[in-house]
């Protein structure tokens, strides 16, 4: 890609984590901030937080078009994850879409399947609440 579409979807990429920060912190409370690292270091997520049992790798993601969640974002949460030792989550929104969010089932009920689910951010802050308390 040329530097300018590089910049570009920085720059993109950069406003959906504020975005999406912002959001999580109007729903819980919680301040995030985006990790500057993950520009060095591949397998990190985008948000951090200083919540201590904060049991998720943010992965967040912003497109112009398509449907769904993408399998390569899915594997980069994964691997982020578990390098961290954390559960994998993608938040992630197409251009005149609500944001989504996809964890997995067995992130909100213990011994069910790894299957991916998809919910709103405010669902999503639900299940948060629930984990952290």
């Amino acid at each position: 890609r040329s530097n300018s579409l590089m910049v570009n979807s920085r720059n993109k990429g950069a406003a959906g984590e504020r975005a999406v920060a912002k959001l999580l912190f109007d729903e819980l409370g919680i301040e995030f901030k985006r990790d500057l690292e993950q520009y060095r270091s591949a397998d990190r997520g985008d948000l951090l937080c200083d919540v201590p049992n904060w049991p998720f790798v943010l992965e967040v993601k912003t497109y112009a078009s398509g449907t769904g969640l993408k399998p390569e974002w899915w594997r980069q949460a994964c691997a982020a994850a578990q390098l961290a030792g954390l559960q994998p989550v993608v938040i992630y929104k197409y251009n005149n879409r609500p944001w989504r969010v996809a964890m997995t089932l067995s992130t909100v009920f213990d011994g069910a399947s790894d299957e991916v689910i998809e919910m709103s951010i405010p669902t999503f802050a639900l299940i948060c609440r629930e984990l952290i308390n």
